[in-house]
C-alpha cells in the first residue's frame, strides 16, 4: 500500500514539477499541498478500513446502488482513458526527446502499450507485486541530486524570496498542478479487495504521502540550486537535464539510463490502470458475475492503445496542444483526488444514516 500509493503519486511530475514550481517559495507551497494531500489521506484511510471497501464490487454496489454505481463508473472510465492515453504519450514524447529523437512517436507508444499488457495480463496480484520492482528501479535516483546541495554548486542566495511579494492566476495555477501532483492514492479503492486487513491504512497512506513530500522537495530545491529561479521557468525537462551534468566512469549518459530505468515505474502504473479499466468496463456492462475472460482483456487494452495512438498521431503537434493535454491531466488527478474521498465518506455516512 505504501509503495503503489508513492508511485502513483510521483509518477510523471517529478520530471516536470520543478518548471511549475519556479519560485523558492513554492517550498512551502509544497508542505501545504502535502499536508492537505495527508487530511485527504485521512478520510480515504476510513473507506479503506470499511467493510464496503474489502468486498469490491458487491461493497459499492451495496453503499451506492447499482444504477448508481454504474453512472460513476462510466464517468470514471472516460477519465481514466484520457489520463492513461495522456500519460502513455508523455512518457513517449519525453523518451524520444532524450534517447529516440529520430523515431516516430507512435512507435514508442506501441511499446510503452505492449509492454504494460503484458504486465497486466498477469493477473492483478502480480501486477500490484510488480510495484516494488517499480520502486526499487526509480526511489533512489533521487539520491543522485544529492550532489547539487554542496558548492559551488549550491548558494542559499537561490531560496530567496520564501516569501511571496505578489499572487498571480500563474500561482495558483501552480497550486493546481502541486495537488495533483499528489493525486494517485484515490485509485487505491480500486485494489482494496486485494489488500489484506490492517488496522493501520493511515500509517501506511502517510508513510507514503510523506515519501512523495520528500522527493517532491528534494529535487525542487536541488533544481533552484542548479537553475536559480529565473532560469528553471524556461527549462522543459528539468530534472532530466540536470543528470546530464553527472560524470559516470561507466555510463556516458546518465539521464539516458535512468530515464529507461524508469520505464518500470511507468509501465506498473499503466498496467494497474488498464486492469481497473478493464474491471470498470466489465462493471458497465454487467459482466461481474462473469469470469474474467482474455476477450475482455483484450478489447480493453485496444481501445487504450487505440486512444493512445489517436492522440499522439493527431493531436500531440504543437506546444499549445500539448500544455493543453496536460492541464487536462492535471485537472482530472485534481478533481478526482478532491471529490473521490469525499463522496465515498459521504455515501457511507448516508449508508449509515439510513439502516
Amino acid at each position: 500500500m505504501i509503495i503503489i500509493l508513492n508511485r502513483t503519486q510521483v509518477l510523471f511530475f517529478i520530471l516536470v514539477l520543478p518548471m511549475y514550481l519556479v519560485h523558492p517559495y513554492m517550498i512551502f507551497g509544497i508542505f501545504v499541498i502535502g499536508i492537505l494531500s495527508q487530511l485527504n489521506l485521512l478520510i480515504l484511510s476510513k473507506w479503506l478500513s470499511s467493510p464496503y471497501a474489502a468486498k469490491g464490487y458487491e461493497g459499492f454496489k451495496e453503499l451506492m446502488g447499482e444504477g448508481k454505481l454504474r453512472f460513476f463508473v462510466l464517468i470514471s472510465l472516460i477519465q481514466l482513458f484520457i489520463k492513461t492515453a495522456i500519460m502513455i504519450v508523455s512518457y513517449a514524447e519525453t523518451v524520444r526527446h532524450f534517447i529516440f529523437p529520430a523515431i516516430n512517436i507512435n512507435w514508442l507508444v506501441l511499446f510503452v502499450v505492449l509492454i504494460s499488457g503484458y504486465a497486466a495480463s498477469r493477473g492483478m496480484e502480480n501486477t500490484m507485486r510488480f510495484a516494488i520492482i517499480a520502486f526499487l528501479s526509480s526511489f533512489w535516483i533521487v539520491f543522485l541530486f544529492i550532489r547539487f546541495y554542496f558548492p559551488p554548486i549550491a548558494s542559499l542566495n537561490d531560496l530567496y524570496p520564501l516569501i511571496p511579494f505578489e499572487w498571480t492566476k500563474q500561482s495558483w495555477k501552480t497550486l493546481l498542478v502541486t495537488w495533483s501532483a499528489f493525486s494517485g492514492p484515490e485509485y487505491l479503492i480500486c485494489l482494496a479487495p486485494w489488500f489484506k486487513k490492517h488496522d493501520h491504512v493511515l500509517k501506511y497512506l502517510s508513510i507514503g504521502n510523506s515519501i512523495s513530500l520528500f522527493e517532491y522537495l528534494f529535487l525542487f530545491v536541488s533544481s533552484l540550486f542548479f537553475y536559480g529561479s529565473s532560469y528553471l521557468r524556461e527549462t522543459i525537462f528539468p530534472v532530466l537535464n540536470m543528470l546530464r551534468y553527472l560524470q559516470s566512469p561507466i555510463l556516458e549518459r546518465i539521464d539516458t539510463f535512468l530515464l529507461s530505468a524508469h520505464m518500470f515505474h511507468f509501465i506498473f502504473v499503466i498496467a494497474i490502470f488498464l486492469l481497473c479499466l478493464y474491471g470498470g468496463v466489465r462493471i458497465l456492462f454487467k459482466k461481474v458475475s462473469k469470469p474474467v475472460t482474455r476477450k475482455g482483456f483484450l478489447i480493453s487494452f485496444l481501445l487504450l492503445l487505440a486512444c493512445s495512438l489517436i492522440l499522439s498521431t493527431w493531436f500531440w503537434e504543437s506546444g499549445e496542444q500539448k500544455d493543453m493535454w496536460f492541464l487536462l491531466e492535471v485537472s482530472i488527478g485534481a478533481i478526482t483526488y478532491a471529490l473521490v474521498p469525499s463522496l465515498l465518506a459521504a455515501a457511507a455516512k448516508r449508508k449509515r444514516r439510513i439502516s
